[in-house]
C-alpha cells in the first residue's frame, strides 16, 4: 500500500499455482501481455479518471476484487463472471468516512481480508489501519471482524497475502516511533489461530519502507514494494527467492520495464501463476510472470 502522498494499498486468491490451460474470458477477454507491462482491462477495470489498485482473483477466476479511491477514501469492489459474461462491478465494502482496501482472499476463499481505518466498534473517529476480514455466510458476507492483537498493533498494518497453509504476510510500522519505516512480517496459522507476528530478516527488510507484500502460495518467492526516504513518490517492486536451505536470497529489483519513475506497488500473482498484476499511475497493470522468473534463473 502506498501512503505517499495518498493512501493506496491488495487481494490474492490463495491456491496452489495451477499452470493449466488459460481461458481468455477469465482475464476479461484481454490479450495476454508479454514481458512488457500493459494496462489491465482498460475501460473495464482500469478506468480513466479513476484510481484502481490492490486486486485479486478468486481461485476459480470467476470473481475479481479490487480497490478504488473515491475522494480520498478507498472502497472494495467485485466483478463477477456469470452466464458467459463479466458483469458490472459491485461495491462490497465502503463507508462515507472510513477506507477499505488491500483485499485478499484466504486460501479457501471463504474469508476476504482487507485493511481499514475504521474504529474497533465501527463508529466514531478513524484509527490507525488494522487488518480485518469478512466471512462467507448463508446470507452473504458477515460484518467486519478484526484480525486480533497477534496481527494488529497500535500502528498501521498494510496489505495481506497468504501461503496455501494459511501463513499470513503483511507489513507494519509498529517498530518505528516516527511511523515512517514499514517492515514485512509473517504470522503462522496454528489450529485456526494466527500466531504472534515475526519480522523478516535483512534480506527483505531495511531501514526504509517495505510493504505491499505478495507471498507465493508455496512460499518459493516474495514480491514487495520498497520506497526510500529520498524517493517518497517512487516505490519500486523487489523480489526475493527462497533457497534450498529455507533462507531468503538478497532482494532484487524487478527493474525496468516493470518498475517505472512513478510508484509501482500492490503486486499480486494470478492463481494460475501466469501473470503479475500491480498498480501504477492510477491503474492496474499486468505482465507475464516470466519477467520475474528469469531473475531467479540469472542467480
Amino acid at each position: 500500500m502506498k501512503i505517499f502522498p495518498v493512501i493506496f494499498p491488495l487481494v490474492l486468491s490463495l491456491c496452489t499455482i495451477d499452470f493449466g490451460q488459460e481461458s481468455p474470458r477469465q482475464y476479461f477477454n484481454q490479450t495476454s501481455p508479454g514481458v512488457i507491462p500493459k494496462v489491465f482491462a482498460p475501460g473495464i477495470v482500469s478506468i480513466e479518471d479513476q484510481t484502481e489498485f490492490g486486486s485479486v482473483f478468486s481461485k476459480d477466476r470467476n470473481k475479481f476484487y479490487y480497490a478504488v479511491e473515491i475522494n480520498g477514501r478507498a472502497e472494495i469492489r467485485m466483478m463477477r463472471f456469470e452466464s458467459g459474461l463479466w458483469h458490472k462491478s459491485e461495491t462490497i465494502l465502503f463507508h462515507k468516512e472510513y477506507s477499505f482496501n488491500d483485499p485478499f482472499l484466504s486460501p479457501d476463499n471463504n474469508r476476504l481480508f482487507f485493511i481499514s481505518d475504521r474504529p474497533l466498534n465501527g463508529v466514531g473517529r478513524k484509527k490507525d489501519y488494522d487488518i480485518w476480514y469478512i466471512e462467507r455466510t448463508g446470507r452473504g458476507w458477515s460484518q467486519p471482524i478484526n484480525a486480533g492483537t497477534n496481527i494488529n498493533s497500535n500502528k498501521n498494518e498494510y496489505y495481506v497475502s497468504f501461503t496455501t497453509a494459511g501463513k499470513m504476510y503483511f507489513s507494519s510500522n509498529r517498530a518505528d516511533s516516527r511511523g515512517e519505516n514499514y517492515d514485512i512480517y509473517a504470522s503462522g496459522l496454528i489450529d485456526g489461530v494466527f500466531q504472534p507476528a515475526l519480522k523478516l530478516g535483512p534480506e527483505i527488510n531495511s531501514d526504509f519502507y517495505e510493504a505491499d507484500v505478495f507471498i507465493a502460495p508455496d512460499e518459493s518467492f516474495i514480491i514487495f514494494s520498497v520506497i526510500h526516504r529520498d524517493e517518497i513518490n517512487s516505490g519500486d517492486l523487489f523480489v526475493s527467492f527462497r533457497m534450498e536451505d529455507g533462507q531468503w536470497q538478497q532482494r532484487m529489483s524487478l527493474g525496468e520495464p516493470i518498475n517505472s519513475p512513478s510508484n509501482d506497488f500492490c503486486p499480486y500473482v494470478t492463481p494460475d501463476g501466469r501473470y503479475l498484476l500491480y498498480a501504477r499511475e492510477q491503474d492496474i497493470y499486468w505482465v507475464s510472470i516470466n519477467a520475474i522468473m528469469r531473475l531467479r534463473e540469472s542467480k
